[in-house]
């Protein structure tokens, strides 16, 4: 399975959950596209106007750390964004975004060199963009290939799926095996 789209660099560790979802809206009952328009206003202001519908995140370490709020990433996959790739996530986020059908993909060889590429300590948008294939375990950046462990079946089914909730329910009306 392959995805593609434009690239937001954050060059920082440790974006934790508030500032990925801000802490003010956990409780407020809002819908997935109401808590888009929030997404990362505390980190980046204009984040949420300047998406684009298949955008990628690419950050540095434990992105997602703090709280488990499940918002910090249905805020990101409603607003446009279509897989993160970090030096690592925290195992929260990590599994949250999985069960969400949100790309998360581990590869600090990649995130290092397009850090080299961009010069802001800030969220910074790009004009390039990265192919990636989440069933062989590479992506594509400027013709240079990179490699990560590619995702095992079951997360590849429950992604496929549209997140762990539609594949249980699939699973249990013997829609899949």
């Amino acid at each position: 399975m392959k995805l593609e789209g434009r690239v937001w660099i954050f060059k920082d560790n440790d974006i934790n959950t508030d500032l990925i979802y801000p802490g003010k809206y956990t409780y407020e009952p809002l819908s997935h596209i109401e808590q888009a328009a929030h997404a990362m206003e505390d980190y980046s202001p204009n984040f949420s106007q300047e998406i684009k519908k298949h955008d990628i995140i690419v950050t540095g370490d434990n992105f997602g750390c703090g709280s488990s709020r499940e918002q910090a990433v249905t805020c990101l996959k409603y607003a446009g964004i279509d897989a993160i790739i970090a030096s690592s996530f925290a195992r929260l986020f990590y599994r949250n975004a999985i069960n969400s059908a949100l790309a998360v993909v581990e590869c600090p060889q990649l995130v290092e060199s397009l850090f080299e590429k961009v010069e802001k300590a800030d969220s910074t948008r790009t004009d390039f963009s990265l192919t990636i294939d989440l069933t062989k375990g590479t992506i594509i950046s400027e013709s240079r290939k990179f490699s990560f462990p590619p995702w095992d079946e079951q997360a590849m089914e429950i992604f496929k799926s549209g997140g762990l909730v539609e594949f249980t329910k699939q699973k249990l009306s013997g829609q899949q095996s």
